[in-house]
């Protein structure tokens, strides 16, 4: 099995220059913000609509969970964290009858269009291109960075 370690090194090689890299702190949450938008707008079934986060969004963050878990415990815990304010920020969007899909669609077209900038820059291909995997591997390297930052094992 490949470490977390191994994955982030190899996610790394074609995300080491400066704008690269600032771009993706910034459009790899907003990405994994909006692919939780649009599967917050998904319908279920009537009998699960009264139940508070009973939804694909918190669906889609207990299957990566999953993901992150096998690979670190403390990644795991961070990527929880992040995942439950995005959906804690859905949740106040739902609530104050704002348009979750539209901004989901224009956020998620505008992050991708910084990230494909951000690699063209690099002068590298995106590393999902050779394991889609690394649409996991992504939001835990952006977060790596903080943990580093606050000297938090990973």
């Amino acid at each position: 099995m490949i470490t977390l370690q191994q994955w982030l090194d190899a996610y790394g090689d074609s995300h080491r220059n400066p704008t690269n890299i600032a771009i993706h702190k910034i459009c790899v949450p907003a990405i994994v913000f909006t692919v939780l938008g649009f599967a917050w707008c998904i319908p279920v079934p009537a009998a699960l609509a009264a139940v508070p986060f009973a939804n694909f969004a918190s669906l889609i963050v207990l299957l990566g969970l999953l993901f992150y878990l096998r690979l670190s415990l403390s990644m795991a815990l961070g990527m929880g964290l992040m995942c439950g304010a995005f959906l804690l920020i859905l949740q106040a969007m739902s609530t104050a009858g704002l348009p979750i899909l539209a901004i989901s669609a224009v956020v998620f077209v505008v992050a991708w269009i910084g990230q494909f900038y951000g690699h063209k820059v690099e002068g590298k291909k995106p590393s999902f291109f050779r394991d889609l995997q690394f649409l996991l591997i992504g939001p835990a390297w952006t977060l790596s960075w903080l943990y580093r930052r606050l000297n938090i094992p990973y």
